[in-house]
C-alpha cells in the first residue's frame, strides 16, 4: 500500500483553480510532518501555511516550476496552486536543518496524495523577493515551497532511455513523462 502511495505521489505542476484548499487541509498536512522524524528530535521547521488568493498571489511570482521545461513559464491562471505550505529552518533553535525539512516534505506530500491532491517541492525560489511579499524574520531561513491543489495534469514514469537522459518532458496532449533508473541500474552491492 505504501509503495503504491509512493508511486502516485509525482511532482505536479498544473492544478484545478476552482478547487480550493482550506486551512485546516493545509494544518492537518502539517500536522502530518510535525510528527515526522528530526535529527537529534530539535524540530527546527516552521511554517507558513496560504490558501487566500491575495496570499498565494503574492508566493507565486517567487518560484521557479520546471528547470528542463525552458519555455514553460509555470502554470496558467485557472492552473495555479490553491494552497502553499513554505517551510522554514528556525535558527534560533539550531543554525543547520540536516535532513528535516525533505523528511518533512515529502511526508506532507505523501499525505496530500491520500487527500486526493498533489503538489510539487520547489526549491528554486527567488527568497529575497519572497522574504520580503511574506514579511518573513531573519532568523527564519526559506527551505522549501510546497505547491498544492488538486492535479489537472497527468504524470507519467518510464524508463531511462538508453541514452541515459532522465530530463522529464511534456508530450503534445501535455502528459508529463519522468523517466526513472531502473532497480538494477541503482544496486551498487
Amino acid at each position: 500500500m505504501i509503495k503504491e502511495l509512493i508511486s502516485r505521489t509525482r511532482s505536479y505542476r498544473r492544478f484545478d483553480e476552482s478547487r480550493a484548499i482550506s486551512r485546516e487541509e493545509l494544518l492537518d498536512l502539517v500536522d502530518c510532518a510535525r510528527l515526522s522524524a528530526s535529527a537529534g528530535n530539535r524540530q527546527p521547521l516552521r511554517f507558513i501555511v496560504s490558501c487566500e488568493p491575495d496570499k498565494n498571489e503574492k508566493i507565486f511570482p517567487h518560484l521557479l516550476w520546471a528547470g528542463y521545461l525552458k519555455d514553460w513559464p509555470g502554470p496558467a491562471i485557472g492552473e495555479r496552486p490553491t494552497g502553499y505550505i513554505v517551510i522554514l529552518g528556525d535558527t534560533t533553535v539550531h543554525p543547520t536543518f540536516d535532513c528535516d525539512h525533505g523528511i518533512a516534505a515529502q511526508s506532507i506530500m505523501l499525505a496530500a496524495t491520500e487527500k486526493g491532491l498533489g503538489g510539487c517541492i520547489i526549491a528554486s525560489i527567488k527568497r529575497d523577493a519572497l522574504r520580503a511579499a511574506l514579511n518573513i524574520p531573519p532568523a527564519l531561513e526559506i527551505l522549501l515551497v510546497l505547491a498544492l491543489g488538486r492535479p489537472v495534469e497527468t504524470v507519467v514514469i518510464e524508463p531511462v532511455p538508453s541514452s541515459g537522459d532522465i530530463r522529464y518532458w511534456r508530450d503534445a496532449q501535455q502528459h508529463h513523462h519522468v523517466p526513472k533508473r531502473s532497480l538494477d541500474d541503482l544496486i551498487v552491492g
